[in-house]
Formats: C-alpha cells, sequence, structure tokens
C-alpha cells in the first residue's frame, strides 16, 4: 500500500515540475524588420533569430542585455 502512494506521488511530482519551471526571456532579431526585441520563446530561427547568446531570467535583464548587443544597435 505504502509502495503504491510513493510511486503515485513520484509521477505526479515527475508530471506537475514543468509547471514550475521559470520563465525565461531571449532577445529576438526580427527576420524582415531587423529590430529586437525582448520574447518568452525561444527564437525559431526563421521569423526571428536569437540576438543574444543565453536566456535571462527576467524581463529586465533581457532588456539591458538587448541596449548592450552590438546586433540591436
Amino acid at each position: 500500500m505504502i509502495r503504491k502512494v510513493l510511486v503515485a506521488a513520484s509521477v505526479v511530482a515527475l508530471v506537475s515540475m514543468p509547471a514550475f519551471a521559470a520563465t525565461q526571456y531571449w532577445v529576438a532579431k526580427d527576420a524582415t524588420t531587423k529590430k529586437c526585441s525582448v520574447v518568452s520563446t525561444k527564437p525559431d530561427g526563421k521569423k526571428a533569430t536569437d540576438a543574444g547568446t543565453k536566456a535571462y531570467d527576467s524581463q529586465a535583464n533581457a532588456e539591458k542585455a538587448m541596449k548592450l548587443l552590438k546586433d540591436c544597435k
């Protein structure tokens, strides 16, 4: 009985982990307008390219990085 409860709790914990994942932000450069913006989904490389080299943990950090990136000036 205890084993079933532990297995069920483990399954629930594993399934719910993505819901608790932190939101990440990227600096994306639009392929047509060549303007940069902060987005919450990773750029696909077709409509928008990744202007930076990493994901940022907050939108404010991504906006600061966007001002410093030479591709976005």
